[in-house]
């Protein structure tokens, strides 16, 4: 249609996407920061947009470090509340299998897979949950042991109560501070761990957006006077880290029973 018919179109502040290359003649990247050429934190060393590179990078390692979040409470916490209920010899045995699998070098084995094949999301996500529940599994097994010590399970059982009601009606609700003070805490080491992965080269394939990739850009020898391509990254990782541990801090401390209990 004819311009004068007052039609309009609203544009995106950052007119390109994270794999664009915005290549300029006779000139070779990285590019600096210009508000003309609308590179507002400049350019890599293949000519992408940072600033556009570092929002989807953004997008990647929280949805990778929530879905990674997802599987290892899942795990954890169905297997340490089994440890705690049960215990005896199925507590006994789980004790050694998190023991050695704990001390499985998880480097070695990301190094190996991505000697075989190229690492993809769903890849590293599977390998991370594989050896990431462990933890999640101590926190929760001391949980249910001592709710389950507790007078209200004693008097579910004696009520003729099932197991499961038990563990999902009782136990798990009453442990759920254990859980919430973890999260915040879990989320930052999923997108620490994407990051590092990413800067070793074991991680994401190019050219997916990643801020550790783009730090690894920033540490190269060629490139120590692009300033933007190191004060880009390294800040767009420290703030969300910040403000995941404020928050986390906030709910410990929300749910901590001697914060607002009073006695006299």
């Amino acid at each position: 249609r004819d311009a004068d018919e007052g039609n309009w179109v609203l544009m995106p502040p950052i007119p390109y996407g994270p794999l664009e290359n915005d290549l300029i003649a006779g000139d070779f990247p990285p590019h600096a920061p210009s508000l003309t050429t609308r590179h507002y934190l400049g350019t890599d060393t293949s000519g992408r947009d940072v600033l556009a590179r570092l929002i989807y990078g953004f997008r990647t390692a929280m949805l990778f470090s929530l879905v990674l979040l997802v599987f290892n409470y899942a795990i954890g916490v169905a297997i340490g509340c089994m440890m705690g209920y049960w215990g005896g010899a199925f507590d006994l045995f789980f004790q050694r299998i998190i023991e050695i699998w704990s001390n499985v070098p998880f480097l070695y084995v990301i190094m190996i897979v991505a000697s075989i094949i190229t690492p993809g999301f769903w890849t590293l996500l599977f390998i991370m949950a594989f050896f990431g529940w462990t933890a999640m599994t101590w926190y929760m097994r001391t949980a249910t042991y001592k709710e389950v010590a507790r007078d209200y399970v004693m008097a579910a059982r004696a009520l003729g109560a099932s197991g499961s009601r038990i563990v999902f009606r009782h136990i798990l609700p009453n442990s759920v501070s254990t859980l919430v003070t973890f999260v915040p805490f879990s989320v930052a080491s999923g997108i620490t761990a994407l990051t590092a992965l990413d800067y070793l080269g074991f991680g994401l394939p190019a050219p997916t957006p990643s801020w550790g990739e783009m730090i690894d850009q920033a540490m190269d020898s060629s490139n120590r006077d692009k300033i933007w391509l190191s004060v880009a990254p390294f800040t767009a990782i420290s703030v969300p880290l910040l403000l995941v541990t404020l928050i986390g801090e906030a709910i410990r401390e929300a749910f901590d029973p001697k914060q607002y209990a009073h006695y006299t």
